[in-house]
């Protein structure tokens, strides 16, 4: 059943009322942590120079680099200013009254659940709190500080890469709307990790505002959830693993786009155009974009989670008093674990509330009909047809749990009609009939000045199309993925016994387990989800020693294994291709380059259908998963350190295994 969501409000509603001066100006009082002292950006600096933690670590460099201990004070210094924001109210009420002018055109609404303000503005008083939001566009963290200052509440710190200071006068302005700066990486820069997360610990101590960062760590261009990074979520977690809070809070929070503003580019971005470096000039040619309509927004602030809870039984604190807290120690592997575990679990609970539009059912179905039929053969679909399966999907999806938004006081072909229009970039309607666009922007072809089609690039411009909506496909990933995983493997199974069932959904899951958050060590506890949704929704009948599927749970089955079918066969090409392909070393950044110019020979000369297998974010998740297994190995040391070693057996044996999925997927597709 489906648990009980909050109501959201649109808070551009007021906004189209009112003054975006006024609104700006207005008086700003938020609640603050009942601990805080007040304490200014150049005070926090000084605490954190004089803090117990970095002045050890300085010890240490000194004693490692036999460079002066004022020498080191001073680097540590430098790179807290190059690091450091400077939060300004006066730069926060400009951001509000421009952000306010950009969002009325960019969006019809933004709905936010008021209910998880209110528990956000209490644990902000109670605990300091860490806000987690999902990352899917540069808009995501502007917004969110939008929303709490629309609300009063206080302003988040928000970790942010240097990409961005490199930015004239923008980074700047940023740095003062609550912006600080890292690296990407600091390898092993013992001092500058040191002084990175006494900062962060230092706000969350003396409650200064919430820390805000990106658990995935970079947005997803796909629009499925990445697999969670673990330094920052170290980092503010070990103020209580040590006893210096009382307790953190943890508020995952879900961001959901109608409408991506950087869908194209981050489709031509997974098939090898460079990312466009950020740059003030850039954002202001980017400006056509206030021109179009990209729909709603819902943002859900989820439920707190207390990490006093999550480590009750989980985590023994007493090993933190063996030495000083001033002294770095590395986490041991209950700490790493229990990290680890609730990161999953922090992610699960973003994608549990991602509110889905009807467009990400409707990009569904498209996706599976174009690639049954290969590309250049998409004759569409009937748009009545379409409907019906849309509605079909809507009550499917619900009974999976999916949090939908849908107009109930629309008709369903009103629903489906608006939705085309709004992504009218990505499909074409005529004749009464859907079909993915042959190009973005529309149908037309590219062609050369004499009229001649060049058949990679025509491929390529309808690749960008199809990993535009596969983007959106995405967002619903979460809610299918399991009783897709469990579909899978009831068809390629040696038997229809419970055990060898249960075999082939460990191998697909250990295998995607890159490619979809699954919990490492969950696979018995995600099995039986999987049963329990295709049982209840009469798909699948187990008992004791069996399972079987149900006379009427035909059209269900093909759809979910239909779903992972890019996948399956992406994974299977990438093992082909280092067997047959790759007679040279390789390393992993030739890797994409090379899999990528010999997917576009396969799909060219007819082996292959499945054009999404292009994306460069499947093939490193299958080289990933490939280097997990032991199947692609790395030289350590020598002159070829770096390069790839294929263990063709192994590699052989999967893309078999693989394979021999595949025959039993696209059979029932056919029948059905």
């Amino acid at each position: 059943m489906l648990k009980k969501r909050d109501e959201f409000e649109d808070i551009l509603e007021e906004r189209r009322r009112s003054s975006d001066l006024r609104y700006a100006l207005r008086c700003y009082t938020p609640v603050l942590y009942r601990g805080l002292a007040p304490c200014g950006a150049a005070e926090l600096k000084g605490l954190v120079l004089q803090s117990q933690q970095l002045r050890y670590v300085v010890q240490q460099v000194c004693k490692e680099t036999g460079v002066a201990a004022e020498e080191v004070q001073a680097e540590a210094a430098s790179i807290l200013e190059e690091m450091a924001h400077r939060l300004q109210l006066g730069t926060v009420r400009f951001f509000a009254f421009m952000l306010s002018k950009i969002f009325k055109s960019l969006f019809r609404k933004i709905c936010v659940n008021e209910d998880g303000i209110q528990r956000l503005q209490q644990s902000i008083h109670d605990h300091p709190v860490v806000l987690l939001p999902s990352h899917r566009s540069y808009m995501d963290f502007l917004l969110m500080s939008y929303i709490l200052y629309t609300y009063d509440l206080a302003l988040p710190v928000i970790a942010a890469g240097m990409d961005f200071m490199g930015m004239k006068l923008v980074g700047e302005m940023l740095r003062m709307s609550g912006a600080f700066f890292i690296r990407r990486s600091f390898g092993g820069d013992k001092l500058y990790w040191a002084v990175f997360s006494q900062y962060v610990q230092t706000m969350l101590k003396i409650g200064f505002a919430p820390v805000e960062f990106f658990l995935e760590g970079t947005r997803s261009r796909t629009s499925k959830s990445l697999t969670p990074k673990l330094g920052l979520l170290n980092i503010v977690m070990d103020p209580f693993l040590k006893g210096e809070v009382f307790d953190v809070s943890l508020v995952p929070v879900s961001i959901s786009y109608e409408r991506i503003l950087e869908e194209s580019l981050y489709a031509r971005e997974l098939l090898g155009v460079p990312k466009p470096k950020e740059s003030t000039s850039g954002l202001f040619k980017a400006r056509k974009v206030l021109t179009e309509d990209y729909g709603s927004i819902h943002v859900y602030f989820g439920q707190p989670v207390s990490v006093r809870s999550l480590a009750e039984g989980r985590v023994n604190r007493g090993q933190f008093n063996l030495t000083p807290r001033h002294v770095p120690r590395r986490p041991g592997e209950d700490v790493h674990s229990f990290v680890n575990e609730s990161a999953y679990r922090l992610v699960r609970a973003q994608e549990e509330n991602m509110v889905l539009k009807p467009w990400v059912l409707v990009a569904s179905l498209l996706l599976q009909n174009q690639n049954q039929a290969g590309p250049g053969v998409d004759q569409g679909l009937p748009l009545d047809q379409l409907t019906q399966q849309t509605v079909w999907l809507r009550d499917l999806a619900r009974q999976y749990g999916a949090f939908l938004h849908w107009p109930d006081q629309a008709s369903p072909a009103e629903v489906v009609s608006s939705s085309l229009a709004l992504h009218g970039g990505l499909v074409t309607l005529s004749e009464g009939r859907v079909q993915l666009a042959a190009r973005p922007g529309g149908p037309s072809e590219p062609g050369s000045p004499h009229g001649a089609v060049d058949p990679e690039e025509q491929l390529l411009s309808k690749a960008v199309v199809l990993l535009s909506c596969a983007s959106y496909r995405n967002q619903v990933l979460h809610v299918f993925v399991r009783p897709a995983l469990l579909a899978a493997a009831v068809l390629a199974a040696s038997s229809n016994k419970k055990n060898d069932v249960f075999s082939s959904f460990n191998f697909l899951r250990n295998m995607f387990s890159n490619e979809f958050i699954l919990q490492p060590g969950a696979a018995l506890q995600d099995f039986e989800e999987a049963c329990y949704l295709l049982v209840n929704t009469g798909v699948l009948l187990i008992n004791q020693q069996e399972v079987l599927v149900a006379d009427g749970g035909r059209r269900t089955m093909a759809f979910l294994t239909s779903m992972l079918d890019p996948f399956l066969q992406g994974y299977q090409v990438v093992c082909r291709f280092l067997c047959e392909d790759s007679s040279e070393a390789l390393t992993e950044k030739q890797f994409v380059p090379s899999v990528r110019k010999f997917l576009l020979q396969q799909l060219l000369s007819g082996r292959l259908r499945q054009v999404e297998v292009l994306s460069s974010d499947l093939q490193k998740n299958a080289l990933a998963a490939l280097l997990r297994l032991g199947a692609v190995g790395k030289t350590s040391s020598g002159a070829a350190a770096g390069t790839m070693t294929v263990n063709r057996v192994m590699v052989n044996s999967l893309e078999d295994t693989l394979g021999g999925k595949l025959p039993a997927l696209k059979s029932l597709a056919a029948r059905l």
